[in-house]
């Protein structure tokens, strides 16, 4: 059995409720945004720009930046320590397993690091 040393949360039923959570609030804020370019007759860069110089845009986007963060950490800890097992690769599993949720961890990080830079101009 693997430990949850490098789980989200507390427990399983705690990560599929961050999970779920953030799949829902993606969609709406996809969904949103989709429509906003539905309605919009002409998307300029003016337009665009407008669009995300809103502080509630902003806001709305690093909610989404992290929530897309959290949600990607839970489905690739869920894989990683289903499939990178004891039983397939024998006893160099955890360190393969960390090793490749370290690299996942700093890639997430460095993502949103950067999209904060994007939209608040850092």
């Amino acid at each position: 059995m693997v430990t949850n040393v490098t789980s989200f949360g507390r427990s399983g039923l705690y990560d599929w409720v961050v999970q779920r959570l953030t799949a829902v609030y993606l969609g709406i804020y996809f969904v949103g945004l989709l429509g906003y370019l539905v309605t919009t007759p002409e998307v300029t860069f003016d337009t665009w720009h407008a669009l995300f110089s809103a502080t509630w845009m902003r806001v709305a986007s690093l909610a989404a930046l992290v929530a897309i963060c959290a949600h990607a950490w839970v489905g690739l800890w869920t894989v990683t320590t289903d499939y990178l097992t004891t039983d397939l690769l024998g006893s160099k599993a955890t360190v393969i397993r960390l090793a490749f949720q370290a690299t996942c961890v700093i890639v997430m990080f460095i993502y949103l690091v950067w999209g904060i830079q994007i939209l608040w101009g850092v």
